[in-house]
């Protein structure tokens, strides 16, 4: 009979183990099919753009040269990316715009513009020849018979035309061009420039190097002045922020701790507050202080510190209740006071894991105060949510990303730097 029983509870067993093996494949599966129609995953292809991306990433390599014609007055600018800082002077032209009566724009592979006293044409190989009126009436547009391509964009006042070659659109009151060119022009001088259109050798011919210098570090297009001084801000945001709150942790870490704390309200109360400033996420605080002081990078420092304090008291007293008792009771028969036995047989054990923990945080906090810099007002992230909100020079967005890649390749490989000779003695 206890054979049996036993072999039944084990058969019974078995089976629960064996629906338990079945069962978190189902749930797993059926947790992916919920999500895979909550988040519309179906839908997911018809909202995608396959233009807009190849139109995005064509913008973060290259640039824009915009060649605008006032319908009013018939008078013609040229600007890169349309801007009056990177225009060109009155009568000058890059070479494939030839100005005149008539503007004729090549566009490269037989598009020809032109840009008549009157009227504006297009003609587009394998195509045919779209001509424009525009006026008071409208856009006036003739086109060559067939039905109309999805890349041209008519209706009675404004007309798009968008190729391999370039871009037309003509409105009542204005027609401009832009042709895409590969590279970040006008990146070290401006077209105002002495220095523009020279090469290193000539630069370095002409001897004048804190000119050339001038001309780069205030280029008024790419403002490497002020992105320097915005990886600045970014880098100090991460540093007060992460060593500030080492420094309030630590103290607080030695109330929080089991083994040099005897009131047990006094830890309680210290551990609440660490759950409190670290529940709270980073970006709310920040949210918070900007209301409270304003927008600038010491409230994004200060965001940092109020989240890093809470993280850093909970790891510090963790570290503490771990520490080596004989250490300190060995420093106690040398008759050493309180203060001493912390500073002699406390900090010394806990040290590895306090440099070790901060440093970690300062290159997490550089990523973090990008974002942060971006809501306060300050740093390299105002630059990047200023440059992505234009939606126009995304060679400006790319440049910023690559700066805040390198910035945070450089302070791991400092912080990494630092633990070995700080911790490692290597």
């Amino acid at each position: 009979m206890t054979t049996a029983v036993l072999k039944s509870d084990t058969t019974a067993l078995f089976r629960r183990k064996r629906l338990g093996t079945l069962a978190w494949p189902v749930l797993i599966a059926a947790y992916f099919v919920y999500v895979f129609f909550a988040f519309d995953v179906p839908g997911l292809a018809d909202r995608i753009s396959v233009k807009n991306m190849q139109t995005l990433v064509a913008d973060s390599y290259s640039y824009k040269t915009h060649v605008t014609r006032d319908n009013r007055s018939a008078e013609v600018s040229i600007a890169i990316e349309g801007e009056r800082k990177g225009a060109y002077a009155p009568g000058t032209s890059p070479d494939w715009v030839a100005l005149g009566e008539e503007t004729v724009i090549d566009l490269g592979e037989g598009h020809i513009v032109t840009f008549g006293p009157d009227t504006v044409s297009y003609n587009i190989p394998s195509y045919g020849l779209i001509t424009a009126q525009p006026g008071s009436s409208g856009v006036n547009a003739t086109l060559p018979t067939g039905q109309t391509p999805d890349w041209i964009s008519a209706s009675k006042n404004r007309m798009a035309i968008t190729t391999d070659a370039g871009r037309l659109t003509i409105t009542r009151n204005r027609s401009e061009v832009f042709r895409y060119s590969g590279g970040w022009e006008l990146f070290f001088f401006t077209l105002d420039s002495p220095h523009h259109g020279m090469s290193f050798g000539q630069l370095v011919g002409t001897g004048e190097y804190a000119a050339i210098w001038q001309d780069f570090w205030r280029n008024k297009m790419w403002r490497h002045y002020d992105v320097a001084w915005a990886l600045f801000e970014t880098l100090l945001m991460a540093f007060l922020g992460t060593f500030g709150a080492a420094l309030i942790a630590l103290p607080l870490g030695f109330v929080a701790a089991r083994n040099f704390s005897p009131l047990g309200s006094l830890r309680f109360a210290a551990r609440r507050l660490f759950d409190l400033l670290r529940g709270v996420d980073g970006l709310i605080w920040t949210i918070v202080l900007s209301r409270a002081f304003g927008p600038g990078p010491l409230t994004g420092a200060l965001a940092i510190l109020l989240t890093d304090t809470g993280t850093f008291g909970k790891i510090f007293s963790e570290a503490l209740e771990n520490v080596d008792g004989k250490q300190i009771e060995g420093i106690t028969s040398t008759g050493a006071k309180p203060l001493q036995r912390y500073r002699f047989g406390v900090i010394p054990q806990i040290t590895p894991i306090l440099l070790s923990q901060v440093l970690y945080y300062l290159e997490s906090n550089t990523r973090s105060a990008t974002i942060i810099g971006a809501i306060t007002g300050g740093g390299i992230g105002l630059l990047l949510t200023q440059a992505i909100a234009t939606q126009k020079d995304w060679e400006e967005v790319s440049y910023y990303i690559i700066l805040i890649i390198l910035m945070v390749m450089a302070m791991d490989t400092l912080s990494g730097w630092l633990r070995r000779r700080l911790i490692k003695g290597t």
